[in-house]
This record gives C-alpha cells, structure tokens and sequence, in this order.
C-alpha cells in the first residue's frame, strides 16, 4: 500500500521535529517546511493527502497559507494554533481548515486527529448512488460534496458539510455534542465539545443563524433553513 502525505509547516523546529516523528511512526510519509511561502510551495509540489499548518508563520501566516493551498487544490488541514478564540477558529475554518489542535497539544492528540480528518476524507469519497437533500432554499448534494443556494455553492469546509449532512440526515434528532463528535469526527472517547460548537458558528455564519438550532442542555439541530 502507498504510504500517504503529510505536509507539517512549522517554524518551531522542537515542534516539526516531534510531529513529524511521531507521524513517520506511524507509518506517514512526511516533509517539513518552515515559511508559509515555503510551506505553500512544498504542497504544491507533492500533493500531499493532508496538511499539519502552524497559525503563526514567518514569510505569511498559517490563515494565507491555509488560502493559498485551497485555491490550488482542495486538501485536508488541521492547524495547530495557540489562538482558540472562537473568532480566530472561525478565520480559520473559513479559510478550508477542516480542524484544530491547540498548543500545548499530545502528539497522541494530534495523530488522532489527523487519522480522524482522513477517514472523513475517504468516507466522503463519492462511490455512492446519487443523493440530494432539499433544505428550504438550500440543495445538499451529498454526491457532488456540495452545497448550493439558488443554484450557487455555498463553500463550505468538508468537516462543515459532513456536520451539516449529520444534522440534515435526521433533521428530527436533538444531537449531544458527544454524539456529533463520534458521527462527524470519528471522536469516539475524549474530544473536545468546543470542535462541535466552533463549527456549529461556522455553519451559522454561512448558511444564516438559524441553520442549526441550539438544544439547550443537550446540544444541535438541524434549523430552519426554509
């Protein structure tokens, strides 16, 4: 089997040394870069299947380089950020991040995470029949990975539309941030609810604010999207 890609862009050399030890055991292939111009101009050249990118870069910071790389290829990117102010995780899943880890984190941690994002990569892989969700003005199309309003998409994260198609797919149900985490995130034990409740802000920034109702007590559901 071909060993997968990671491209870790970290100026901290303790920090890309230990990650992309830690990823190599388990089995990645992993470059490092430590410059956002740098970083940008190694994805490009590997294409790789995700990207560990650090908030606060020299050259240009994670949030540019984080822009750049989408606009050339859609990848997977999990920042690792001392910033976890819900508006500084919002620029960051608004740019394409499709997760976070916060400084001081556990390689463990980390590793999770991107093993996680991963699978949610290949899960989303369109070997399925044709589906698409009506939601008010909204299409769901859950083949094309897609969302459009009035015939125009929506950008949305790949972790925003897995959440939204979770919310969409038993637009009934009252979720707990728990059971969003298992279903979304392949968080099983452990995760931290803020994840949830960062894309559930991010969702609601882009779709409007009652895209996703709060259940008090309990956690999310799907909103009125009419």
């Amino acid at each position: 089997m071909t060993r997968r890609t990671i491209v870790v862009v970290e100026d901290e050399a303790t920090i890309a040394d230990a990650v992309a030890a830690r990823l190599r055991a388990e089995g990645f292939r992993v470059e490092v870069a430590s410059t956002g111009p740098d970083g940008v101009e190694l994805v490009r050249a590997l294409g790789p299947d995700l990207v560990v990118l650090d908030w606060m870069l020299p050259g240009f910071d994670g949030v540019e380089a984080c822009r750049r790389i989408q606009a050339d290829r859609p990848v997977p990117v999990v920042f690792l950020t001392a910033r976890d102010a819900e508006a500084d995780v919002l620029v960051g899943l608004g740019v394409g991040a499709d997760d976070y880890v916060t400084k001081p984190f556990s390689p463990r941690e980390l590793v999770a995470r991107v093993q996680a994002v991963l699978r949610r990569t290949d899960r989303a892989a369109p070997d399925a029949a044709p589906a698409r969700l009506a939601l008010g003005e909204l299409v769901l199309d859950l083949e094309g990975r897609r969302v459009l309003r009035a015939g125009t998409e929506v950008a949305l994260t790949p972790t925003e539309l897995d959440l939204l198609a979770a919310l969409a797919g038993r637009p009934g149900k009252a979720w707990s941030r728990e059971e969003l985490l298992a279903a979304v995130w392949d968080w099983r034990a452990g995760g931290s609810t803020r994840t949830v409740d960062s894309h559930v802000a991010s969702l609601r920034r882009k779709l409007g604010a009652g895209a996703v109702r709060t259940v008090k007590g309990h956690g999310y559901a799907l909103g009125d999207l009419a």
